[in-house]
Protein backbone atom coordinates (compact mmCIF):
# COMPACT_ATOMS: atom_id res chain seq x y z
CA UNK A 1 0.00 0.00 0.00
CA UNK A 2 1.18 3.48 -1.10
CA UNK A 3 0.29 6.80 1.03
CA UNK A 4 0.54 10.27 0.43
CA UNK A 5 1.36 12.44 3.21
CA UNK A 6 1.88 16.01 3.57
CA UNK A 7 3.60 16.54 7.21
CA UNK A 8 3.14 20.70 7.68
CA UNK A 9 0.29 22.77 6.04
CA UNK A 10 -1.00 25.65 7.87
CA UNK A 11 -3.74 26.78 5.33
CA UNK A 12 -7.15 29.40 6.36
CA UNK A 13 -9.19 25.62 6.81
CA UNK A 14 -12.34 25.55 4.33
CA UNK A 15 -14.06 22.76 2.33
CA UNK A 16 -12.40 24.20 -0.29
CA UNK A 17 -9.07 23.32 0.99
CA UNK A 18 -9.89 20.03 1.65
CA UNK A 19 -11.87 19.18 -1.50
CA UNK A 20 -7.80 20.38 -2.88
CA UNK A 21 -6.36 18.32 -0.49
CA UNK A 22 -8.49 15.03 -1.03
CA UNK A 23 -8.06 15.72 -4.97
CA UNK A 24 -4.58 15.51 -4.24
CA UNK A 25 -5.11 11.71 -2.79
CA UNK A 26 -3.76 13.58 0.46
CA UNK A 27 -4.03 10.52 2.91
CA UNK A 28 -3.05 12.58 6.07
CA UNK A 29 -2.15 16.05 6.57
CA UNK A 30 -0.25 17.54 9.91
CA UNK A 31 -1.65 20.50 10.58
CA UNK A 32 -0.91 23.68 12.48
CA UNK A 33 -3.01 24.51 15.54
CA UNK A 34 -0.71 27.11 17.34
CA UNK A 35 1.79 29.19 17.45
CA UNK A 36 1.80 31.66 20.02
CA UNK A 37 -1.39 30.75 21.70
CA UNK A 38 -1.71 29.64 25.30
CA UNK A 39 -3.78 26.36 26.52
CA UNK A 40 -6.78 28.06 26.58
CA UNK A 41 -6.58 29.46 23.51
CA UNK A 42 -5.40 26.11 22.28
CA UNK A 43 -8.78 24.81 23.37
CA UNK A 44 -10.34 27.30 21.30
CA UNK A 45 -8.45 26.17 18.25
CA UNK A 46 -9.81 22.65 19.07
CA UNK A 47 -12.94 23.55 18.94
CA UNK A 48 -12.88 24.91 15.75
CA UNK A 49 -11.80 21.73 14.47
CA UNK A 50 -14.07 19.81 15.49
CA UNK A 51 -16.48 21.71 14.08
CA UNK A 52 -15.01 21.11 10.52
CA UNK A 53 -15.16 17.54 11.45
CA UNK A 54 -18.40 17.63 11.63
CA UNK A 55 -19.22 19.80 8.65
CA UNK A 56 -16.54 17.89 6.59
CA UNK A 57 -16.67 14.83 7.63
CA UNK A 58 -16.93 12.83 4.13
CA UNK A 59 -13.64 14.50 3.42
CA UNK A 60 -11.80 14.54 6.65
CA UNK A 61 -11.63 13.08 10.31
CA UNK A 62 -9.21 13.60 13.71
CA UNK A 63 -5.69 11.44 13.35
CA UNK A 64 -4.16 10.07 16.27
CA UNK A 65 -1.98 7.21 15.38
CA UNK A 66 -0.97 5.80 11.88
CA UNK A 67 -4.10 3.15 12.31
CA UNK A 68 -5.93 6.47 11.06
CA UNK A 69 -3.45 6.89 7.88
CA UNK A 70 -4.55 3.36 6.69
CA UNK A 71 -8.50 3.93 7.77
CA UNK A 72 -8.22 7.60 5.54
CA UNK A 73 -6.79 5.30 2.40
CA UNK A 74 -9.40 2.89 2.57
CA UNK A 75 -12.18 5.63 2.98
CA UNK A 76 -10.82 8.15 0.89
CA UNK A 77 -10.51 10.71 3.29
CA UNK A 78 -7.90 12.67 5.02
CA UNK A 79 -6.69 12.07 8.34
CA UNK A 80 -5.88 15.33 10.12
CA UNK A 81 -2.92 15.17 12.80
CA UNK A 82 -2.73 18.30 14.88
CA UNK A 83 0.43 19.76 15.38
CA UNK A 84 2.36 22.60 17.13
CA UNK A 85 4.29 25.18 15.76
CA UNK A 86 5.46 26.51 19.39
CA UNK A 87 5.57 25.29 22.86
CA UNK A 88 3.25 28.18 23.99
CA UNK A 89 0.40 25.81 24.95
CA UNK A 90 2.41 23.78 27.96
CA UNK A 91 3.01 27.07 29.14
CA UNK A 92 5.92 26.70 32.13
CA UNK A 93 3.73 23.61 32.89
CA UNK A 94 4.79 20.04 32.52
CA UNK A 95 1.66 18.48 32.95
CA UNK A 96 -0.07 20.72 30.02
CA UNK A 97 1.87 18.26 28.15
CA UNK A 98 -0.65 15.31 28.70
CA UNK A 99 -3.79 17.54 28.42
CA UNK A 100 -3.05 19.02 24.94
CA UNK A 101 -1.85 15.06 24.34
CA UNK A 102 -5.29 14.04 25.08
CA UNK A 103 -6.49 16.96 23.03
CA UNK A 104 -4.79 15.13 20.46
CA UNK A 105 -1.64 16.94 19.62
CA UNK A 106 1.19 14.46 18.09
CA UNK A 107 3.66 17.07 17.11
CA UNK A 108 5.20 19.85 18.93
CA UNK A 109 8.46 22.72 18.16
CA UNK A 110 10.24 22.93 21.26
CA UNK A 111 10.13 26.56 20.03
CA UNK A 112 9.05 28.84 16.89
CA UNK A 113 12.61 31.19 15.55
CA UNK A 114 13.32 32.55 19.25
CA UNK A 115 14.31 31.59 22.84
CA UNK A 116 11.57 29.66 24.46
CA UNK A 117 11.17 27.95 27.96
CA UNK A 118 12.82 24.51 25.85
CA UNK A 119 14.95 25.40 23.25
CA UNK A 120 16.58 28.24 21.37
CA UNK A 121 15.06 29.12 17.88
CA UNK A 122 17.07 30.03 14.71
CA UNK A 123 16.18 33.69 14.73
CA UNK A 124 18.88 33.92 18.40
CA UNK A 125 22.14 34.84 18.36
CA UNK A 126 23.25 32.56 20.82
CA UNK A 127 21.82 28.63 20.78
CA UNK A 128 22.37 27.54 24.50
CA UNK A 129 20.88 24.34 23.84
CA UNK A 130 17.98 22.16 25.33
CA UNK A 131 17.21 23.87 28.74
CA UNK A 132 16.37 21.94 31.74
CA UNK A 133 12.39 22.30 31.62
CA UNK A 134 13.14 21.27 27.62
CA UNK A 135 14.77 17.46 28.65
CA UNK A 136 11.97 17.00 31.26
CA UNK A 137 9.35 18.24 28.24
CA UNK A 138 11.30 15.70 25.92
CA UNK A 139 11.23 13.18 28.15
CA UNK A 140 7.20 13.40 28.77
CA UNK A 141 6.70 13.80 25.08
CA UNK A 142 8.03 10.26 24.40
CA UNK A 143 6.29 8.93 26.80
CA UNK A 144 3.05 10.07 25.33
CA UNK A 145 3.80 10.30 22.16
CA UNK A 146 4.20 13.34 20.86
CA UNK A 147 6.84 13.70 18.43
CA UNK A 148 9.63 16.83 19.11
CA UNK A 149 10.12 18.90 15.60
CA UNK A 150 12.67 21.24 15.73
CA UNK A 151 11.82 22.77 12.33
CA UNK A 152 12.60 26.40 13.50
CA UNK A 153 14.99 25.44 16.15
CA UNK A 154 18.77 26.80 16.27
CA UNK A 155 21.50 23.90 15.66
CA UNK A 156 23.03 23.21 18.77
CA UNK A 157 19.24 22.88 20.23
CA UNK A 158 18.46 20.19 17.34
CA UNK A 159 21.69 18.24 17.89
CA UNK A 160 20.74 18.37 21.43
CA UNK A 161 17.00 17.05 20.76
CA UNK A 162 18.63 14.24 18.92
CA UNK A 163 20.70 13.29 21.43
CA UNK A 164 18.25 13.48 24.80
CA UNK A 165 14.98 11.78 22.95
CA UNK A 166 14.77 8.32 23.22
CA UNK A 167 12.40 8.62 19.96
CA UNK A 168 13.36 9.75 16.63
CA UNK A 169 12.73 13.05 16.26
CA UNK A 170 11.02 15.34 13.27
CA UNK A 171 12.20 18.40 11.26
CA UNK A 172 8.71 18.54 9.86
CA UNK A 173 9.31 21.63 7.41
CA UNK A 174 12.96 22.86 6.17
CA UNK A 175 15.44 22.05 3.56
CA UNK A 176 18.92 21.88 3.06
CA UNK A 177 21.21 24.68 3.89
CA UNK A 178 23.70 23.73 0.92
CA UNK A 179 20.75 24.79 -1.28
CA UNK A 180 19.27 27.83 0.33
CA UNK A 181 21.28 29.70 2.73
CA UNK A 182 18.03 30.21 4.81
CA UNK A 183 18.41 30.52 8.26
CA UNK A 184 15.62 27.82 9.07
CA UNK A 185 17.47 25.60 6.75
CA UNK A 186 19.50 22.67 8.15
CA UNK A 187 23.57 22.12 7.59
CA UNK A 188 24.60 18.87 6.30
CA UNK A 189 26.24 18.02 9.90
CA UNK A 190 22.68 18.22 11.28
CA UNK A 191 21.22 16.08 8.72
CA UNK A 192 23.13 13.01 8.71
CA UNK A 193 22.92 13.26 12.48
CA UNK A 194 19.42 13.21 11.83
CA UNK A 195 19.09 10.52 9.83
CA UNK A 196 21.62 8.10 11.44
CA UNK A 197 19.06 8.71 14.28
CA UNK A 198 16.30 7.44 12.36
CA UNK A 199 14.57 11.40 12.20
CA UNK A 200 12.54 12.31 9.64
CA UNK A 201 12.98 15.77 7.39
CA UNK A 202 10.14 17.21 5.59
CA UNK A 203 10.94 19.28 2.39
CA UNK A 204 9.24 22.65 2.14
CA UNK A 205 7.97 24.11 -0.60
CA UNK A 206 7.41 27.25 1.13
CA UNK A 207 9.17 30.18 -1.27
CA UNK A 208 11.34 31.63 1.56
CA UNK A 209 13.15 28.19 1.95
CA UNK A 210 13.45 27.74 -1.81
CA UNK A 211 16.33 28.24 -3.98
CA UNK A 212 15.08 31.64 -6.42
CA UNK A 213 12.04 31.92 -4.01
CA UNK A 214 8.96 32.12 -6.25
CA UNK A 215 11.00 31.26 -9.10
CA UNK A 216 12.52 27.90 -7.99
CA UNK A 217 12.14 25.16 -10.29
CA UNK A 218 11.00 21.73 -10.26
CA UNK A 219 14.23 20.37 -11.33
CA UNK A 220 16.37 22.41 -9.13
CA UNK A 221 14.42 20.54 -6.18
CA UNK A 222 14.52 17.35 -7.04
CA UNK A 223 18.64 17.47 -7.30
CA UNK A 224 18.04 18.82 -4.23
CA UNK A 225 16.25 16.21 -2.84
CA UNK A 226 18.18 13.67 -4.23
CA UNK A 227 21.93 15.10 -2.83
CA UNK A 228 19.97 15.33 0.54
CA UNK A 229 19.18 11.58 -0.02
CA UNK A 230 22.84 11.20 -0.19
CA UNK A 231 23.52 12.41 3.06
CA UNK A 232 20.78 11.42 5.29
CA UNK A 233 19.22 8.35 3.76
CA UNK A 234 16.58 8.28 1.34
CA UNK A 235 14.34 6.68 4.07
CA UNK A 236 14.68 9.85 6.20
CA UNK A 237 13.08 12.42 3.94
CA UNK A 238 9.52 13.08 3.48
CA UNK A 239 7.22 16.79 1.89
CA UNK A 240 6.07 19.15 4.63
CA UNK A 241 5.07 21.39 2.59
CA UNK A 242 4.43 24.07 4.53
CA UNK A 243 1.33 25.34 2.19
CA UNK A 244 -0.53 28.58 4.33
CA UNK A 245 -3.48 28.48 1.05
CA UNK A 246 -5.83 31.78 1.47
CA UNK A 247 -4.11 33.20 4.86
CA UNK A 248 -4.35 37.21 4.75
CA UNK A 249 -0.87 38.67 4.94
CA UNK A 250 -1.66 39.72 8.67
CA UNK A 251 -1.51 36.17 9.67
CA UNK A 252 2.16 35.77 8.66
CA UNK A 253 2.81 39.24 10.00
CA UNK A 254 1.17 37.78 13.54
CA UNK A 255 3.30 34.86 12.84
CA UNK A 256 6.81 36.51 13.28
CA UNK A 257 6.06 39.03 15.84
CA UNK A 258 3.64 37.01 17.90
CA UNK A 259 2.90 38.76 20.93
CA UNK A 260 6.33 39.53 21.97
CA UNK A 261 7.34 42.27 19.92
CA UNK A 262 5.53 45.97 18.55
CA UNK A 263 7.35 46.12 15.58
CA UNK A 264 6.17 44.84 12.22
CA UNK A 265 7.61 42.01 10.00
CA UNK A 266 9.92 40.59 12.36
CA UNK A 267 12.23 37.78 11.06
CA UNK A 268 12.30 35.35 7.23
CA UNK A 269 11.95 37.04 4.40
CA UNK A 270 9.91 40.13 6.14
CA UNK A 271 12.28 42.73 5.17
CA UNK A 272 11.67 42.67 1.61
CA UNK A 273 8.68 40.48 1.49
CA UNK A 274 6.52 41.80 4.21
CA UNK A 275 3.29 39.48 3.24
CA UNK A 276 3.04 35.55 2.37
CA UNK A 277 5.36 35.13 -1.02
CA UNK A 278 4.00 33.14 -3.73
CA UNK A 279 4.02 29.40 -4.68
CA UNK A 280 6.32 28.03 -7.50
CA UNK A 281 3.80 27.49 -10.41
CA UNK A 282 4.74 23.59 -9.97
CA UNK A 283 3.24 23.47 -6.54
CA UNK A 284 0.95 26.26 -5.75
CA UNK A 285 -0.99 23.47 -3.64
CA UNK A 286 -1.51 20.11 -2.60
CA UNK A 287 -2.19 18.68 -6.19
CA UNK A 288 1.56 19.71 -6.95
CA UNK A 289 2.53 16.38 -5.28
CA UNK A 290 1.33 14.52 -9.13
CA UNK A 291 4.53 17.44 -10.16
CA UNK A 292 6.99 15.83 -7.76
CA UNK A 293 6.32 12.74 -8.87
CA UNK A 294 7.23 13.27 -12.15
CA UNK A 295 10.31 15.55 -10.77
CA UNK A 296 11.88 12.62 -8.76
CA UNK A 297 11.49 9.90 -11.53
CA UNK A 298 12.93 12.60 -14.25
CA UNK A 299 16.06 12.67 -11.84
CA UNK A 300 16.29 8.95 -11.49
CA UNK A 301 14.37 8.01 -8.23
CA UNK A 302 12.92 4.40 -8.65
CA UNK A 303 8.95 4.06 -7.89
CA UNK A 304 9.69 2.53 -4.37
CA UNK A 305 11.77 5.83 -3.59
CA UNK A 306 9.08 8.10 -4.68
CA UNK A 307 6.07 6.49 -2.81
CA UNK A 308 8.62 6.94 0.22
CA UNK A 309 9.04 10.33 0.00
CA UNK A 310 5.35 11.06 -0.89
CA UNK A 311 4.30 9.65 1.94
CA UNK A 312 5.32 6.02 2.64
CA UNK A 313 8.36 7.06 4.92
CA UNK A 314 6.07 9.00 6.98
CA UNK A 315 3.81 6.78 7.26
CA UNK A 316 6.54 4.13 8.73
CA UNK A 317 7.77 7.16 11.21
CA UNK A 318 4.26 7.37 12.48
CA UNK A 319 4.43 3.91 13.69
CA UNK A 320 7.01 4.24 15.99
CA UNK A 321 5.28 7.68 17.59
Amino acid sequence: MNYKIDNLQYCNWSREVFKINREAGLDAVHVTLVYHEDYDEFLTRVKEWNKHFKENQDLIFQGKTFKDIEKAKKQKKTAIFFGFQNCSPIEDDIKLIEKVYQNGCRFMQLTYNNQSLLATGCYEKSDSGVTNFGREAIKEMNRLGIVIDMSHSAEKSTLDAIEISEKPIAITHANPFFWHNALRNKSNELLKTLGDSGGMLGLSLYSHHLKDGENCKLESFCEMTAKTCEIMGVNNIGIGSDLCLNQPDEIVEWMRNGTWAKKKNFGEGSKTKPGFPKQPTWFTDARGFKNLENGLKKVGFDDKEINGILGNNWFNFYKGI
